[in-house]
Order: C-alpha cells, then structure tokens, then sequence
C-alpha cells in the first residue's frame, strides 16, 4: 500500500508540471539554462525570400555562380546587420535556381519563384532568359533587378517590376565599336553572333556603330550558343581579308572562335562584348586570347569597392569573374528599399526602389523611368599576359584611359600581379 502511494504521488506531480507549472529558476552561475530559455523566448525572425536566378550548369556556370556569390554575400551581410521590417525581426534567405540559358527553363524557374512567394528577384544572367522571365515577375508584381542583362528589349516592355544596374547594349555595342574604328581603323569587319537575344543584340549595335563611321561590314555569320567548331565560317572569312571581326556570344563558344581563328592563320584583331569578356578566355584559347578586345557594360570588377571585394575573396576565397559586383548592389538595392518602406511586401517596396539613389559597390546607382541605370559606365579591355586589363572607360559618349578614370574616381588603377610583371 506505501508503493501504491508513493507511485500516485509522484504521478501527480507529474501531470501538475504537465499542467503548466513554471519549472524552478536556474542556479545562481547556470548560465546555459538561461540562455535557453531566453532563446525559446525569443520570437522568430520572419523569412524574407529573394530569388536569384542564372545558369549554374553548362559552358557558363563560372559566371552563373559569380553572380550568385555577389547576391549571397549581401545577404549575409544583411542577416550580420540584425535587421528590422515593420517592427519584427527578419532574416533574408537566397533562393538560387538554375535556368541553364535556356529560357524555357528561365520561364519555368521564374514561375517557381512567384510560387515560393520571394519578395524580389536578383538575375537573370542571360538576357535570353531574362526578357520572357520578366512578364511573369511583373505579373506577380515582384521586382527583379538583373546584373548582367544588357538587350535593350528587357526594360522597353515598360515593365514596371524590371530594373537592371549595368548598361544596355546600345551602349555597350557603340563603345567596343567606336574603339576598334577609332584605334585599330580597320578596312573590313566580320560580325558574328550566337543567335541569343545577347549576342545578336551586341553584334547588331556593333555593326550599326561600325557602318555609321563608314567603315564596311561584311554579311552577318552566325553560330549557336553551343558552337564550338568555327572553321568553316572563319575559312570563309579568311578568304574575304577581314582585318577585324566582332563576336556577340559568351566565352564557352568566343574561347573556340578566337583559337580557331588563330589556327587558320587569321591575323584581324578580335573583339567581344561583355559575355566574352572574361579570364576564361586565356583557357579557352590559349596563347590566340593574347591581344584580344572586348568589352563589359560597367566598371571592371577590380575597380568596385575594397570594402568588396576583400569581403568577397574572405567568404568565397576568389577574385570576382564579372558581374558579382553588380549583384551583390541589386540584392542590396531590393533590401534597401524594403527599409525605406519599412516591408518587404513588393507592393510597398517597389515605389522605393523606383526612386532609390544608392551608393553601391559599383559607383552610384539610379534607375531612369524605364528601370536602367542613369550614367552607365563601359569599359574596355584587352588580354595581356593571360589577364584582362581595363585601357579605357566610355561615359556619356566620352573615352578616357582607365587610369585617368581611377583618378578621378579618387583611387588608383590596380597594379599587376607580381607573377604577372616582366
């Protein structure tokens, strides 16, 4: 009978703590039970989705991932910051998808991220996925700011949601073409694309630039955006004596070209837009990439903040390629606005970031009514001992050196790697 008790005792006991009883106050010195139970306190940060979206597979996955790294980087930076929307706690989660350049696929992981409900969207890379992505974005009212879309197709829908902070390429194509006319005055230009919304958008402002300087095009050749053999549209143009050819197309196709070319005994100065305009291309083409011109639509990736770029090659112990700088500024852009309007409800945000003047890690940033960037920068570059190296910067339809421009930005123009010097 005192066992039966004892046992019922105990079990009320239990189901009276069950009941809600308060559990004892921690010890004096039991630190970790008070941390706990502040922790539980605690209320949860509410989540803030952004989007990013670029091809992490394929021939330009290195770029993909880039630009990925740039957007992460500002959200990781945002969650250190501890911040608040309307009151409460929140913490920003980067959704990344991968569209594979292919804009079926760009359709296909837009809509998934309307359905996933994020609050904006950095990307996409391609300008091929971008332009048909946006009309689902804008129909969900959900802001994108691309950092490497350069069509001018992508902000003259009037797409109210669309922004982009680099330039356009009616700006970029005229810059690489008025510095091959104005400094390698060639007799005869061979334009190629890769039948992308990119590629041939480039290569038609390029061939337009070129013409108005009277300087003669041949008919326009074209490959894919999977084309790497060339030769037989290079032996065609090596028997036509172009002195000068201009490809639009990314460096997994340029790097082949500009080998080819080489191999076939062409000897004409070749150039490239923004997509082409990378390190990759001295691997790709080998010692043929010595020399070549090309051009990207913003201020090279050295030149962006030190702030940076030392927090970039802490978290990702790498350079940045190409466009990570522009979207680490557009993630910070969609959260920046949210901080003025106090929400990340786009509904709210978006009239913010429309009007929003920002100091970015690439300079000043605006949008004019269209959703582009006021005032963009190009940059010229060219391959020196396996290494781009920016020679001159185009604002406003002005050239001038690279380091002219470092000086009057109030820096100066990076030196060469030690291993790189002769």
């Amino acid at each position: 009978m005192k066992n039966k008790l004892g046992v019922t005792l105990v079990a009320a006991a239990f189901a009276f703590a069950g009941c809600g009883e308060q559990p004892k106050p921690a010890a004096k010195g039991d630190t970790k039970a008070g941390e706990a139970a502040k922790a539980s306190a605690a209320p949860a940060a509410q989540e803030v989705r952004i989007g990013h979206v670029a091809p992490l597979t394929g021939g330009i996955a290195h770029l993909g991932k880039d630009n990925e790294n740039g957007a992460r980087l500002a959200v990781d930076e945002a969650n250190a910051a501890g911040l608040k929307l309307g009151g409460n706690a929140v913490r920003f989660t980067l959704v990344a998808e991968d569209d594979q350049a292919d804009p079926k696929v760009g359709t296909t992981v837009a809509q998934k991220l309307v359905d996933a409900k994020v609050a904006g969207v950095v990307g996409h890379l391609n300008s091929g996925t971008s332009i048909p992505a946006s009309d689902i974005y804008a129909r969900a009212g959900i802001p994108v700011i691309s950092g490497s879309a350069t069509n001018p197709k992508l902000t003259e829908a009037g797409l109210k949601t669309q922004f982009r902070v680099v330039g356009r390429d009616d700006q970029q194509g005229p810059a690489i073409a008025s510095y091959i006319a104005t400094n390698n005055k060639p007799n005869l230009v061979a334009v190629i694309d890769d039948a992308t919304a990119y590629g041939e958008g480039i290569a038609n402002e390029v061939e337009k630039t070129l013409k108005a300087a009277n300087v003669k095009v041949l008919p326009r050749e074209k490959g894919t955006d999977k084309t790497t053999d060339w030769k037989a549209i290079l032996t065609k143009l090596r028997g036509r004596g172009a002195d000068a050819v201009f490809y639009g197309g990314m460096d997994a196709t340029g790097g082949p070209l500009l080998k080819q070319g080489r191999e076939l005994g062409i000897k004409a100065v070749f150039s490239f837009g923004d997509g082409a305009c990378t390190d990759k291309m001295k691997e790709l083409a080998g010692d043929a990439a010595e020399g070549l011109l090309c051009s990207q639509a913003g201020i090279p990736p050295q030149a962006a903040d030190q702030k940076f770029l030392g927090a970039y090659k802490k978290k990702f112990n790498a350079d940045p390629i190409l466009y990570s700088p522009f979207t680490y500024d557009a993630a910070n852009l969609l959260i920046e606005a949210m901080k003025k309007a106090d929400s990340a409800d786009p509904a709210k945000y978006l009239p913010e970031l429309a009007k929003i003047e920002y100091s970015g890690a690439t300079g000043r940033i605006a949008f004019d009514p269209k959703g582009d960037r006021k005032d963009a920068e190009m940059t010229i570059f060219t391959m020196r001992r396996g290494k781009l190296e920016p020679i001159a910067i185009v604002k406003g339809g002005k050239t001038m050196s690279y380091d002219d421009f470092m000086r009057s930005a109030g820096g100066a123009a990076p030196a060469a790697p030690a291993a790189e010097k002769k």
